[in-house]
């Protein structure tokens, strides 16, 4: 019961699709298909947005060279017995109090931590436009990669179909022989169980072209996918004559190309920004600063002390604005800071920043030999590829021929159904496995040519 419903679903499923299909007014190319997904992957997207975080860091950087600049001001209500702040006398009243000010400060000398951390983000924007880059070209081979199975399960798709198509006119033939007495009538019940073998087939293969498409629409970003398909225009010949090429020949050029190692690199070059970054804070520390200052007070103003009552006497306060102009003030100076003692903190960071350092040392090295791992088995499998895909369509052209033979001994009477069946089957298996092979043999050339910096479309950074 369960299988039935689960039939009942794909069916429902692929028919649905099949509708849509045939409304279809577009077959995507694998360039096309990279192309877009460069464009509206969202992983790449949120990469993107990276790049422009770390230029914004170098804004920061950049800034630290210009002083700072602040201004303040305050306003202020006393009540009750307090220190007039412009008369300096002690009173009871309700006192105001206005505060007007500008600081300004700004780094004459400080270990050169500024200058290091403006190269430091010039770096770091490098090293994200390299990770932009490496992940543009994972996708691009995932795009492939997805591209490559879909073609793969449509040829299988179709190698199916024309086998079910042979295995009905078959048993319609077989029909008309049973009923003749030619052949026995268990003959057409095994050909009926093949047929409905072949139809199983049928819908497996197109569950596995309807889940490919999907998984590529998926990488594409496409909000409508229903109708989503792909044209073959691809080859399976080695265009490029990578093949021709030795293994360190690959291996020397994807040193020179190779967005990983140049990304690793660019790390290490931050990792020793880092440390001297670390190491200008043991160095003294010298800054200028600048402060104007002025305030006015709304309070009246003592002017003596009455001599008969023994109390003072009070005057109205003078402008805002005069008392702005008779308080003002102004501060300048150098403020030198020397690190003599910081509980370790300059040390220990120093110390962290080096191993830091080291291991970002390790990784380029571990790079460069995962890369030489890498390029020596993509050539290996890239020749196995070869050599298998060569083989089968050698087995195919034999079980070819022993086909044709056997159908002519069965049509003839020589032959039971169930040894042409087998003949059969041998046939459609040696072509799925050229078709597999041939694929798969497409995407192993199109691994080597990477490495060798041939790109499967040709990147354009923004």
């Amino acid at each position: 019961m369960k299988i039935n419903k689960y039939n009942s679903l794909a069916f429902a499923i692929l028919f649905g699709f099949g509708l849509s299909a045939q409304a279809q007014t577009k077959q995507w190319t694998l360039e096309e298909c990279v192309r877009y997904a460069l464009d509206n992957n969202i992983t790449i997207k949120l990469s993107e947005l990276d790049v422009k975080n770390v230029d914004i860091d170098k804004k920061d950087a950049f800034g630290s060279y210009f002083p700072t600049v602040n201004g303040s001001a305050s306003h202020s209500w006393n009540i009750g017995r307090n220190v007039n702040p412009v008369t300096n006398l002690a009173s009871t009243q309700t006192t105001q109090y206005t505060s007007l000010g500008v600081n300004s400060s700004v780094d004459i000398y400080k270990g050169l931590q500024n200058q290091n951390t403006y190269r430091r983000a010039k770096l770091s924007i490098i090293a994200s436009q390299y990770q932009l880059l490496k992940m543009q070209e994972d996708i691009s081979l995932n795009v492939a990669n997805a591209f490559l199975q879909i073609l793969s399960y449509k040829e299988d798709l179709k190698v199916r179909k024309e086998q079910l198509s042979i295995d009905e006119k078959r048993l319609k033939r077989s029909e008309e022989m049973v009923n003749a007495g030619t052949i026995p009538r268990g003959d057409l019940y095994d050909l009926k169980a093949t047929i409905a073998t072949d139809q199983q087939a049928i819908t497996v293969s197109e569950n596995n072209l309807l889940i490919s498409k999907l998984s590529l629409a998926q990488l594409l970003q496409l909000k409508e996918f229903a109708d989503f398909d792909v044209i073959d225009d691809t080859n399976a010949k080695d265009e490029n004559n990578i093949m021709a090429k030795s293994p360190i020949d690959i291996y020397n050029k994807a040193k020179e190309t190779r967005t990983e190692l140049k990304l690793a690199q660019t790390n290490l070059e931050i990792a020793e920004k880092n440390v001297t970054i670390a190491k200008g804070a043991y160095q003294p520390r010298l800054s200028g600063f600048y402060s104007f200052r002025t305030n006015a007070s709304y309070s009246d103003v003592v002017t003596g002390i009455d001599p008969v009552t023994n109390e003072p006497t009070y005057a109205p306060p003078a402008p805002v604005f005069d008392q702005f102009s008779d308080n003002k003030g102004h501060s300048f100076g150098l403020d030198l800071q020397i690190p003599i003692f910081n509980g370790f903190s300059v040390r220990n960071n120093v110390e962290r920043n080096k191993v830091n350092l080291e291991k970002s040392k390790i990784d380029l090295e571990q790079k460069s030999l995962d890369l030489q791992r890498n390029v020596y088995t993509a050539f290996t499998n890239a020749k196995g590829a070869l050599n298998t895909y060569e083989s089968s369509t050698v087995t195919l052209e034999a079980r070819q021929q022993a086909y044709n033979y056997a159908k002519e001994k069965y049509d003839v009477g020589l032959m039971n159904s169930f040894d042409f069946t087998q003949a059969q089957t041998l046939l459609t298996n040696a072509q799925s496995d050229v078709i597999r092979t041939k694929y798969d043999y497409i995407f192993k050339i199109k691994i080597l040519e990477f490495y060798f910096g041939i790109p499967i479309v040709p990147i354009i950074t923004k």
